[in-house]
């Protein structure tokens, strides 16, 4: 058995004296763990930096076998971040929450929004905005996607400005307007309009947080990542 594609470094931990056993997000083989003889080497331990892009190539005798890696770099980003704690934050927060993922699970769309924010960690008015979309979209790709298409009391489509956080939909100005303090805001940016600040972004955070910690981590007895909220800080600090 083996396969080759490129890869998101999610993390790595020692095996034995010379080795690790490295964990991979990619398109068609989901989030996927290997073995890399020799990846506590001086050679290798950057390019196994949570965050990285690489070209994996897994090989195992029977498919369930934890199998090796080959692991080639492609782009070693991981290292801009570690000088700046609000981009190494942001890294964390994504690699972590990809650990909620379904091991060896396709995830094609989650993987390519996580490329878009990886990609785009040098510019700090754009990355926490991806970042909640991709948490929406991983809420998405799990089964517990958040209907923002139209007014759960209503049908209309028109001035969506609220999410039930009972049943995770969207909810109209008017029909909202006696709950408003039970509901979430809904920023206009997950409903891909422009507008964006950092307000907003904070709202989305709220409201994706909500709903991760609920669906996703409160089942597992796990919280969401320290990081996340290192993000949220940050983000305080400048609204």
């Amino acid at each position: 058995m083996d396969w080759q594609e490129d890869a998101i470094v999610l993390g790595a931990r020692k095996h034995g004296e010379t080795s690790a056993v490295v964990e991979v997000l990619t398109r068609d083989h989901g989030r996927h763990a290997g073995l890399v003889r020799g990846g506590r080497s001086k050679r290798m331990r950057p390019v196994l930096q949570q965050g990285n892009l690489v070209q994996a190539t897994w090989r195992a005798r029977l498919e369930e076998q934890l199998g090796n890696f080959t692991l080639e770099p492609i782009s070693l980003g991981a290292a801009l971040a570690m000088d700046d704690p609000f981009r190494l934050a942001g890294l964390t927060t994504l690699t972590a929450l990809c650990g909620l993922l379904p091991d060896r699970d396709p995830q094609p769309q989650v993987y390519e929004a996580a490329l878009l924010v990886l990609e785009n960690l040098d510019h700090e008015d754009i990355w926490p905005a991806l970042l909640v979309r991709w948490e929406a979209g991983l809420l998405d790709s799990l089964g517990f996607g958040l209907d923002l298409s139209r007014c759960a009391a209503t049908g209309s489509t028109d001035d969506l400005i609220y999410v039930s956080p009972k049943t995770g939909r969207a909810v109209s100005a008017r029909a909202g307007e006696p709950y408003k303090n039970k509901l979430f805001y809904l920023p206009p940016f997950l409903l891909g309009k422009p507008e964006l600040d950092i307000t907003d972004v904070l709202m989305g955070f709220e409201l994706t947080g909500y709903f991760l910690q609920r669906n996703l981590a409160s089942p597992r007895g796990i919280e969401l990542p320290d990081s996340r909220g290192r993000v949220i800080n940050y983000l305080k600090s400048r609204a």
